[in-house]
């Protein structure tokens, strides 16, 4: 039993990087925005079809198609921001429709494009066992948790230490103070839906990697994604991490020890159990001035 637990913990954790991964952009573009972009999960989405099509076409590792995914999703991405830019009133309410309709239209194209066939990677590599201790995983499990951790570094090191990432957290305190400063907030805004849209390709690929996908993840993906944004507080990118590994470790610990009817449930139970104990999330601005 205690090899079980320990396996679910691992599994947990691992599971964790991966959602850290595909909450990030969305993370991002709230804290920079306010907009809750409910296309994130698409865009991730996207990414992965991406790797799924690079590899059945040209037969070659999925982790290839990661320079297309980063072209193809930013651009989306930027593309979703020239629509909601154009939005003057509202903007919190009337985005959250715009970007609906956006995902229900990435969905459907994918549908056309792809069909609704369940699709996973036949990498022999990135599916191979890891094996550390008693635990047991994925290589690609494994990899691209490391690639989360080195993400969420280097966004972080954006955000605090960067003249864009500075001008991106003015423009979220205070966008018309921002502008007495000399920043353009239309641009800075620009750049975090492109960054957002770089780290949705490396999930979707992460995701194409290690599990199945079919164009009715997305919304799925989105609310994942929200789960972990409010979990780890608004404007927190550490706390993403922190909020997506104990996501993971819920839900790979209720599998184990209940049934995987009940993986979304504890989910659930545990944003709403930390929004009812700290409403600013685990590492919200409240918190963090204290």
């Amino acid at each position: 039993m205690t090899e079980l637990i320990m396996q679910s913990l691992y599994s947990g954790l691992l599971q964790g990087g991966s959602y850290a991964l595909i909450a990030l952009g969305l993370a991002l573009v709230f804290g920079a925005m306010k907009v809750i972009n409910l296309a994130h999960g698409e865009l991730v989405l996207l990414a992965a079809y991406i790797g799924y099509t690079v590899e059945s076409k040209l037969g070659v590792n999925p982790l290839l198609a990661i320079p297309v995914a980063v072209l193809l999703v930013t651009l989306a991405s930027a593309g979703i921001y020239l629509l909601v830019g154009r939005i003057k009133t509202n903007r919190e309410i009337n985005s959250l429709t715009l970007t609906y309709g956006v995902g229900v239209i990435l969905t459907n194209l994918a549908l056309l494009i792809w069909s609704a066939d369940v699709r996973a990677t036949g990498s022999s590599w990135m599916q191979e066992a890891f094996v550390l201790g008693p635990l047991y995983s994925m290589r690609s499990e494994v990899l691209f948790f490391g690639v989360s951790v080195v993400l969420i570094g280097g966004l972080w090191w954006w955000l605090s230490r960067s003249w864009y990432g500075r001008a991106v957290r003015a423009v979220s305190s205070n966008r018309d103070a921002a502008k007495l400063m000399g920043i353009n907030p239309g641009f800075t805004e620009l750049v975090s839906f492109i960054v957002a849209g770089i780290m949705a390709a490396f999930a979707g690929v992460a995701l194409f990697s290690y599990g199945v996908i079919t164009p009715a993840f997305g919304g799925v993906l989105t609310v994942k994604a929200f789960i972990i944004t409010v979990l780890a507080g608004i404007g927190s990118i550490p706390g993403v991490l922190i909020g997506a590994v104990l996501l993971g470790i819920a839900e790979a610990l209720t599998v184990t020890l209940a049934s995987s009817a009940l993986q979304e449930l504890a989910g659930m139970g545990l944003f709403l159990l930390v929004l009812f104990v700290m409403p600013n999330g685990l590492f919200g601005a409240a918190r963090r001035r204290g």
